[in-house]
């Protein structure tokens, strides 16, 4: 007797970020639609075709409600977006915010604050709402790794870099977004971590492996304020291979520690490489 399909409730990772642009992407053609309803859809027209960043909103909505080549993965939970549609959408949407806040600029400083106002409430809050949509849609594609930290499962994400380590086999991929820079042997790398500087960040004490020993501490309350706008440090993975010729000693890549969960997934793979 053939068994019922069993259909997963949950969704796939990634089809939420879909479902965010498209809903993004279908408000703004709403919101044109009716804007073009109320100053006639010929007269749009022609002042579209003279317009071009009337053309660069239409080619972004258009990529935003199609999403070409766009599918929701398990295994590229964070990056269900080509990378070349990703770029795409952060360059068109990043246009769009600064002419908005220009024109937003521009308008306020000839109009004043009160006919500002006055427009706002006409608008329905919409001089706001736009360069916010835009701003959204920047912020869904930047630039991530391609999987959250899992120590467990051996998966590591420092900055927009992705490593994957298989115990077996002994290698490790790694991924520059949702592009693979390479497999190599995990006995042959390294993760190379910043040297440390007397009058450097207090975050010296915690860019450091678990194995090294612990700087003192900062007191001065001066300094820890000058290093929160210091150079972020950044740890890189290295390369060492004895058996490629011209390859030796070679930068994998080069991540700025950003955050705390970036130290964290730097100590962990540091460990984990010197385990195996």
């Amino acid at each position: 007797m053939a068994r019922p399909k069993q259909i997963s409730a949950s969704p796939a990772p990634g089809a939420g970020t879909m479902f965010a642009l498209r809903a993004i992407g279908l408000v703004l053609a709403a919101r044109w639609a009716f804007s073009m309803s109320q100053m006639g859809y010929l007269s749009s027209l022609r002042a579209m075709t003279s317009s071009p960043w009337a053309c660069v909103n239409l080619v972004l909505i258009f990529l935003l409600v199609v999403l070409p080549g766009a599918k929701a993965r398990m295994e590229r939970p964070l990056h269900p977006l080509p990378q070349w549609l990703r770029q795409a959408l952060r360059f068109l949407a990043l246009l769009t915010f600064g002419f908005a806040i220009f024109s937003l600029g521009a308008f306020v400083w000839s109009a004043g604050w009160r006919r500002f106002t006055q427009a706002l409430a006409e608008t329905n809050g919409w001089l706001v709402v736009g360069p916010l949509l835009y701003a959204v849609v920047m912020w869904i594609c930047r630039p991530r790794a391609l999987w959250r930290t899992n120590i467990a499962a051996r998966r590591f994400a420092i900055g927009r870099y992705a490593i994957s380590l298989d115990p077996v086999t002994r290698t490790a991929v790694v991924w520059a977004e949702s592009r693979k820079l390479g497999q190599y042997d995990a006995r042959e790398l390294s993760v190379k971590w910043p040297a440390p500087s007397p009058d450097a960040a207090p975050s010296t004490t915690i860019l450091t492996p678990a194995t090294g020993p612990a700087s003192p501490p900062i007191r001065a309350s001066g300094e820890v304020r000058r290093a929160r706008f210091a150079r972020r440090p950044k740890v890189e993975l290295l390369w060492d291979s004895p058996a490629a010729a011209g390859h030796n000693r070679t930068t994998v890549f080069r991540a700025p520690l950003a955050n705390e969960g970036d130290r964290n997934a730097t100590r962990a793979l540091d460990a984990t490489l010197r385990q195996i």
